[in-house]
């Protein structure tokens, strides 16, 4: 009888078959035991039915005569998941679109790669502001909306120069960490409210030499771009020959940067011998500081002892003569912790050659700062 009833109800299908409806159906079995491909069983009511590759007849049965079974072999979730996409906010809603335009400005203002909106710590936060979003694809984001943003951006802008009786333009080539060349270019007029306003209206990649060919070819196609040719403007550079001579070629208006003069002016300045002796004894210290953990911790010690500001000390940069002020500003206000430190056995151990400023040194430090802090006004405000 078993083996009788074992023919009748078939067995079951195999492991490549995944499909829902196999956990209520085994294939049919003829009396020899072969597999009859053509028919099946139903497990619950053991009916016979046809098979003809696909599920859909098995499917129809479980629905018109099991639909408690059918229902119950739905996967946990399933409610949960029609019930989601039936809250979700229909991405062209005004609501979505406000959203999604917020997030693409996020990334703009911020600088934030496309890939933001894959982050776990991104996505659990604007779950919590508004669950019910759903995120854009950073495909969507790349090749779609922020450039749509861009260019209706740039034409506002174009639109607003336009309007403009006169301009100028300043423009400078840098260089990247990753040492890519690149020349900026920026747009600065008057209002109708007489407020300064300014764009920057491209940075472009510089593929080739610096010379001062190359540099008028690029910076009279971005003119032309943005149709300033018709209102003369004039052009901010700094020093540098290459870029005083692009102007000429160009037969523009050439006016010399203030800060970059400045900082050459005080550049040569800061090589007088006694200024460069200085320079180079309270950069030496401050190196020592930075990279001795044992002398940062007795300095911090000092500083609240004798009740200083927790600052570090400062390193200059050979670009800009305002950070030689700084490093030296930096280093007369925690003078005194410095010398408490670097007399200090621990210190000593190990840097017996080291030595704080004479009060020669420190006079010249003086000096120095009052000499230099005039300039350093002036310069910020011409920046």
């Amino acid at each position: 009888m078993a083996e009788a009833r074992k023919t009748l109800l078939g067995k079951p299908a195999p492991a490549h078959m995944k499909s829902d409806v196999w956990k209520h159906f085994n294939l049919k079995m003829t009396e020899d035991g072969a597999e009859d491909k053509s028919k099946v069983v139903c497990r619950i009511c053991e009916s016979e039915l046809s098979y003809c590759r696909n599920t859909t007849n098995l499917r129809n049965h479980l629905t018109r005569y099991h639909a408690t079974m059918l229902a119950c072999n739905k996967p946990p979730g399933a409610a949960q998941r029609k019930l989601k996409d039936m809250l979700a906010i229909p991405s062209q809603s005004p609501r979505a679109l406000k959203i999604t335009e917020a997030i693409a400005k996020f990334i703009c203002m911020d600088l934030r790669p496309y890939s933001v909106v894959e982050n776990d710590g991104f996505r659990n936060l604007v779950k919590v502001m508004e669950p019910h979003y759903v995120m854009p694809q950073r495909k969507h984001l790349a090749e779609k909306l922020i450039p749509t943003m861009y260019e209706s951006l740039k034409e506002a802008i174009r639109i607003k120069i336009q309007a403009a009786n006169r301009v100028a333009i300043t423009c400078d080539t840098w260089t990247s960490l990753s040492t890519q060349s690149y020349l900026t270019v920026t747009c600065h007029y008057i209002d109708t409210e007489w407020c300064l306003v300014s764009h920057v209206l491209q940075t472009t990649e510089v593929l080739t030499s610096h010379t001062a060919t190359n540099l008028a070819g690029m910076l009279s196609g971005a003119i032309e771009e943005w149709g300033l040719t018709s209102k003369t403007p004039a052009v901010v550079t700094d020093n540098a020959a290459n870029m005083v001579r692009a102007v000429e070629l160009m037969q523009l208006t050439h006016v010399g940067c203030f800060a970059h003069t400045l900082n050459l002016a005080s550049q040569a300045g800061l090589k007088i011998p006694a200024v460069s002796r200085l320079l180079g004894r309270v950069r030496c210290i401050a190196t020592f500081f930075h990279r001795s953990t044992t002398a940062t911790h007795i300095f911090k010690d000092k500083q609240k002892m004798l009740q200083l500001r927790a600052h570090k000390l400062t390193l200059d940069v050979v670009t800009r003569w305002n950070s030689a002020l700084d490093m030296v500003e930096r280093f007369l206000e925690q003078q005194p912790a410095i010398s408490a430190t670097l007399l200090s056995p621990d210190v000593r151990r190990n840097e017996r050659d080291l030595c704080s400023l004479t009060e020669e040194d420190v006079t010249t430090a003086e000096d120095l700062v009052r000499t230099l802090q005039p300039l350093e006004g002036s310069h910020t405000s011409h920046i």
